[in-house]
C-alpha cells in the first residue's frame, strides 16, 4: 500500500510540475504579405522577369508613432535584369514598391531600394536590391487599409567618361583599316597603338549609349581630314594638321583630342569617322564616351511590376496611445452614451460611463485584420474594454504572422481560458501531493514510536 501511495504522490508533483511549463499563447508582431511580381520592359529585355515580395506590416502603430513597412525581394525563376550596354562600376538599379492606403489616410506609401553595380557588360545580370523600406508619421487616430500595388524598377547609368581603345571590339571597321602596331613612345598614343586608313571614305563606328564621346587621334603634318558623323548629323569635319587655334602644327601629338560632342540626349547613339582624302593617313587612336549625371532615370530602361497574384488588404486601427479614455468625453459622432449604473434615483458617485469604441484603446495600441483575398465582406474592427487580456483573431491567405516570443506559425492562436483551467487543475494537484506528504510523514512517525498498525 506503502509503494502506491508513494507512485502517486511522485505522480502528483510530477503533474503540478508540467502545469509551470504551460506558456501563454505568443502575439503576433507583424504581418507579412507576399506579393507576386512580373516584370516587363526595359531592363527586363524581352523575357518576363519574375519576383516575390514579402511586405512586413506592424499591429502595433500608435499616434505620434511611424508605420514602418519593411520588404524583401527575391527572384523566381532564371530570368534576370539584364544590363543593357557597358558602363563603368556605378551603375544603381533601384526599386520602388507601392502601397495603397485607403481610409484614414489616402495616397500611396512608396518603399525604395536600390544597389549599386560593379563594372557593367551587355547582357550581364544585373544586382538587384534586396530589401526596400519605407515609413509614414501617424498624426490621427483611424482605420487604415494597406493593399499593395505595381512595383518600377530602374537602371541610373554611372556619371563619367569611359575610353575605348582602337582596337576595342565596340569599333568596327571597314576593310582599309589596319593596326599600326606598337607605336613610338615619344608620340604619346594611348596604349600605344593607333588603326590607320588611307582609303577614302572608309569608316570606323562604335555604338554607344551615353551623351557625349570625343574622337581621340593624332595631330601630325601630311595627313588627311576625316569627316565625323552623329547619327545623322554629318556636318564636322577634322583636319589634324592643325592644333586648335588653326595653327599648322609641326610634330606628332598623339591622344589627342580631335573632336568632341556632349550635348546628346541620353541614350543610343552611332559614331562614325570617315577619311575624306584619297591617300593621306586617318588615324584613330580611342573614343571617350561620356554620361553626364543625371536626375531622373532614363526611361527606357524602367520595368514595369505588375502584381500577379491577389496578396490580401491588411487593416489598422491606429490607436490613441495607452493612456484611459476621460469617462465624462462626449464623442462629437455618437449617440449619448449608456451609463452602466441604471438606478434612475440619486447619482452614484461610483457610476461610470462607457465611452463608444474608437475612445477605448486596444492592449497593444492598435487592431489589425486581414481581409481574405476573393472576400467581399471587410472584418470590422471592435474594441471592448475589459480587465483581462484581449486577443485579436487573424484570418489571412497567403500571409505570414511572425510572433514575439514564439514559433512562426502563421497565426496568433485565441487566447482561452483553458491555459488558465489547467495551470488551477496543477495548483490543486500541487497541494494533493503536498497533503499526501504529510500522511506519509505522520505514518513514519508512527511506526518510529512502535505502533503496529
Amino acid at each position: 500500500m506503502s509503494r502506491w501511495r508513494n507512485a502517486w504522490i511522485a505522480a502528483s508533483i510530477g503533474i503540478a510540475a508540467s502545469s509551470a511549463f504551460v506558456a501563454i499563447p505568443a502575439k503576433a508582431s507583424t504581418f507579412s504579405l507576399v506579393v507576386d511580381y512580373t516584370c516587363t520592359g526595359g531592363i527586363a529585355g524581352s523575357a518576363e522577369v519574375k519576383l516575390k515580395a514579402r511586405v512586413q506590416i506592424p499591429t502595433a502603430v500608435q499616434v505620434g508613432s511611424m508605420l514602418k513597412l519593411g520588404w524583401s525581394v527575391e527572384h523566381v525563376g532564371a530570368p534576370r535584369f539584364k544590363s543593357p550596354d557597358y558602363y563603368a562600376e556605378g551603375a544603381r538599379v533601384s526599386l520602388v514598391g507601392n502601397v495603397k492606403l485607403d481610409g484614414a489616410w489616402n495616397g500611396t506609401l512608396e518603399a525604395h531600394g536600390s544597389e549599386d553595380q560593379a563594372a557593367l557588360k551587355p547582357n550581364q545580370p544585373l544586382v538587384a536590391p534586396e530589401g526596400l523600406s519605407s515609413e509614414a508619421h501617424m498624426t490621427e487616430e483611424g482605420v487604415i487599409k494597406l493593399t499593395p500595388q505595381g512595383m518600377t524598377v530602374d537602371f541610373v547609368p554611372p556619371a563619367g567618361e569611359i575610353t575605348v581603345n582602337n582596337d576595342d571590339p565596340r569599333v568596327k571597321y571597314d576593310a582599309g583599316w589596319h593596326s599600326s602596331g606598337l607605336t613610338p613612345p615619344e608620340y604619346g598614343d594611348h596604349l600605344r597603338d593607333v588603326h590607320t586608313t588611307s582609303t577614302r571614305t572608309d569608316e570606323a563606328v562604335i555604338r554607344f549609349r551615353g551623351t557625349g564621346f570625343e574622337y581621340i587621334g593624332r595631330e601630325m603634318p601630311g595627313v588627311g581630314r576625316a569627316r565625323v558623323i552623329v547619327d545623322d548629323d554629318a556636318s564636322a569635319i577634322v583636319d589634324p594638321t592643325k592644333d586648335p587655334n588653326g595653327n599648322p602644327t609641326n610634330a606628332t601629338k598623339g591622344n589627342i583630342s580631335l573632336w568632341e560632342r556632349k550635348d546628346l540626349p541620353y541614350g543610343e547613339h552611332v559614331v562614325r569617322v570617315r577619311a575624306i582624302d584619297e591617300g593621306k593617313d586617318v588615324h584613330l587612336d580611342a573614343f571617350k564616351l561620356h554620361t553626364r549625371e543625371m536626375i531622373d532615370p532614363p526611361t527606357e530602361h524602367k520595368s514595369t511590376c505588375a502584381v500577379t497574384n491577389n496578396p490580401g488588404t491588411v487593416e489598422i486601427t491606429v490607436g490613441g496611445g495607452t493612456s484611459s479614455p476621460d469617462p465624462s468625453e462626449t464623442p462629437p459622432n455618437s449617440p449619448d452614451p449608456t451609463p452602466t449604473n441604471t438606478n434612475t434615483g440619486d447619482p452614484d458617485p461610483t457610476a461610470t460611463t462607457t465611452p463608444p469604441n474608437r475612445h477605448v484603446p486596444w492592449p497593444s495600441g492598435s487592431h489589425v485584420g486581414v481581409v481574405v483575398p476573393g472576400s467581399s465582406k471587410t472584418p470590422t474592427p471592435t474594441a471592448t474594454a475589459s480587465a483581462g487580456p484581449t486577443a485579436t483573431n487573424y484570418k489571412a491567405a497567403q500571409v505570414d504572422t511572425t510572433p514575439l516570443g514564439g514559433v512562426d506559425t502563421g497565426e496568433a492562436p485565441d487566447q482561452g481560458t483553458g491555459s488558465y483551467a489547467l495551470i488551477a487543475g496543477g495548483s490543486l494537484l500541487l497541494m494533493g501531493s503536498a497533503a499526501g506528504g504529510l500522511l506519509v510523514r505522520r505514518r513514519r512517525a508512527g511506526h518510529a514510536g512502535g505502533t503496529d498498525r
